[in-house]
Order: structure tokens, then sequence, then C-alpha cells
């Protein structure tokens, strides 16, 4: 960022926050300034999904320009500083139980879930670590559970799955260990995971082909579409896969109002390095009327390979003092040489239809389309995100 405290006492700040209103409020609270005093100005920086340390920086560079009047102010956080002090997606935890009737079809459904807020961005000085850390401390705002049709912690939380007796509870926790915030998608990657991890179990339990048994209970036909083009378009069948090789299935309504969103996947697990790699990716998506139909596609690849690199990689390390993971060394992402070999992307026309957008839909079934399809070559349930080498190795008895 840049800040640069003018004579006539305003203050210009170019930054490539997310929200220039809610940081010139939290910078104005902070420097004790009329926020009409103070300018925002957006500028293209580097990106981010959800809440990085763009707004920190910003806040930096206002609080040294304000005590420096007239000079222009340059602060850039190093790679080191921003894995330290950024916020991170709030850790989850979910606990489902399922049962199923005589039929075959889901009786009843109870999802217990354990998470804190979703989204701290600036609206306040507290949010700011440069004003959390002056001789007169601004304290961050306490956490508050927040219902919203969209979701926050809670979102994809409620499967679109016809399921006659169904509970969904979010266990709110007030407090995390780290700093926390918006991690694209918020609460669906984890939920949907969850959910579609253990609609595979209930498939196995009734001895049905997954792609069949979400069918079974599905009854809004746009989400019946999108699950039958992307088995279709994958080859989906019942076909015995070579050792070590499986696949998987994964489907989202994102928020339960936007883009519909199904993903098949084939992966190839090494037991002996716990290596997992996704072979394929073929997926459906129905964002409502086509304006971009590239940009459809890109948002969706995009997705799904975010989320393969969360779902294998992606873990902030921390001790009882600091964040640890402080480098790509020790904070991996996907690889080039781990990206799948191919990842399809079916659009389906939806003319005359609402908007819905396409955003992060993918994020979600991704995940569980690689955990599904671990399970079907391993014949082993991994629960805990990321899986890492060790883990796979692990569960295959291989440690």
């Amino acid at each position: 960022a840049v800040a640069q405290m003018k004579a006539d006492g305003s203050l210009d700040v170019w930054s490539h926050t997310q929200g220039v209103f809610p940081d010139r409020a939290a910078i104005a609270e902070m420097l004790a300034m009329p926020e009409d005093k103070v300018h925002v100005i957006h500028m293209e920086g580097s990106g981010c999904y959800g809440h990085n340390g763009a707004d920190d920086a910003a806040a930096d560079a206002a609080l040294i320009a304000s005590r420096l009047r007239g000079k222009p102010i340059r602060v850039q956080w190093m790679r080191e500083q921003e894995h330290s002090w950024e916020p991170y997606g709030p850790a989850m935890l979910m606990k489902i139980s399922a049962a199923l009737d005589d039929q075959g079809r889901i009786a009843s459904w109870a999802y217990d879930l354990w998470s804190n807020t979703h989204s701290t961005r600036p609206g306040g000085a507290g949010a700011l670590l440069a004003a959390r850390h002056k001789a007169e401390a601004f304290q961050p705002k306490p956490a508050k559970l927040n219902i919203s049709p969209s979701g926050n912690g809670d979102r994809n939380a409620d499967p679109l799955y016809v399921i006659p007796n169904k509970r969904v509870l979010w266990h709110f926790l007030a407090d995390m260990p780290l700093r926390v915030s918006a991690l694209r998608a918020l609460g669906a990657y984890a939920n949907v995971f969850a959910i579609e991890s253990t609609i595979d179990e209930l498939a196995l339990i009734a001895e049905a082909d997954p792609v069949e048994f979400r069918l079974r209970h599905m009854e809004d036909p746009r989400a019946r579409a999108v699950i039958e083009l992307a088995a279709e378009r994958f080859g989906w069948d019942k076909a015995q896969m070579p050792r070590n090789r499986g696949r998987g299935f994964g489907f989202a309504r994102y928020k339960n109002l936007a883009a519909y969103l199904a993903v098949a996947m084939e992966v190839d697990v090494e037991p002996e390095t716990g290596r997992v790699h996704v072979i394929r990716a073929v997926s459906a998506i129905d964002s409502g009327e086509i304006v971009n139909p590239d940009g459809i596609r890109n948002q969706t690849e995009g997705g799904i390979l975010q989320s393969i690199s969360w779902t294998l990689y992606e873990a902030v390390a921390f001790d009882r003092t600091r964040i640890t993971s402080t480098d790509w060394s020790s904070y991996p992402i996907l690889r080039f040489a781990s990206v799948p070999e191919n990842v399809e992307v079916h659009i389906v026309e939806r003319p005359g239809e609402p908007f819905l957008g396409t955003g992060e839909a993918a994020q979600g079934p991704a995940a569980a389309a690689v955990a599904n399809a671990i399970r079907d070559a391993t014949g082993k349930r991994l629960y805990d995100l990321p899986f890492t080498r060790d883990r796979i190795r692990s569960a295959v008895g291989r440690a």
C-alpha cells in the first residue's frame, strides 16, 4: 500500500483491498479522523480468495504517513510476514449421524457443525493489526453468530437432498486460537466435503451406485441435470477400476441458492508414498443464463484446481506462540506436476433463467470428489483435511 497525509489534513491511501469503504472507515477510526478526510483508492494487486493482508498493509502505511505529513509512504509485506499475520479460514468440525430405511433411502439425518464466524473484514479499527498494536489498542469486535440466506460458517450445511427427518445445528464458537476470517466459499468447502462423503458411505451401505443414490434423493430437476451430465461426460459406470485407482463424485448447489455444480474425478493413489494424483476431473455447471461461457469455464477450472490444492496439501501450521508455516515449503500448494491431465467443464444452457453466478461453486464438490475417489481406490475413508501423504500412508497401513 501507499499512503500520503496531505497539507490540508486529508489522507490518501492506495491499496488492493477488497473493500475500499470498510477499509476507509477502519483507518479513519484508528487515526481519529473524519471519514470524509480519508480516501482509499483501489489499485490492482495480488489477489486473494477471502481476506488477506491488504487491509493491514494499508493501515500500516496510513499510520506511518500520519506521522510524516506530506511524504508518500510505501509499505510492502514480505511473503513470510503475510503468511505469519494474515487471517486464516476458521477451523471446522462436522459430525453426521444418518440412517437408511428398508428401501435404501435416507430416513434420518443429524448434522452438527462447530465453527467460528467466517468474516472479520474491516468495519472497525479493531480488525486492523496496526490499530491492535497501538499503545492505546483497539480491540476486535466480538465474533457474532450470523444466520443469513447465503450462509456463513453454515453455508451449504443443509443438504439439498430430500430427507424426511433432518436436523442441522451450528455450534457457534466465539473464540479461535488464530486470527480468522473469510476463506473462499466460507463454510461451503468443508460442509459439502462432509455431506458428500457421508452420502457416499450411505450409498455403500445401501449397495447402490453413488450417482444413482444421489439421484434417488434429488427432486430438483436442475440439480438432477448437472449430476446426470457430469456422470455422462465422465463415462461413469460400475466397471472395476485398476488397483489403486478410484473414481469419486461430488455435488452441491452453492449456498443452496446459486449455481449448481457436479464433478466426477479419477485418482491414482500410491500406497508406498501416499501420493494422490488426480488424473482427470469432469464437471457440469448450471449458472443460469450464460453471459460469458469462457468466464464460467475459467472460474470453474480454477475452483477445481484450488480445491484439489486445499484438499491434498494446504494447512496452516502453528505452535503455542506463532504461525510456523511461513513460506511455500512449510505451506505447500498444488504444483504443475500434480495438476490433472484433463479438467472438463460442461455448461448447462438456461436461456431466460435468472443469473446465478459461478463464484465458488466448485470448491466443496471438488473436495468431496477427491475424498470419495480416494475411498474408492483404497477402501479407506479419510476424515481430516488435508489428505497429506502421511495421512494416506497411515490410512492404508504403510506408515
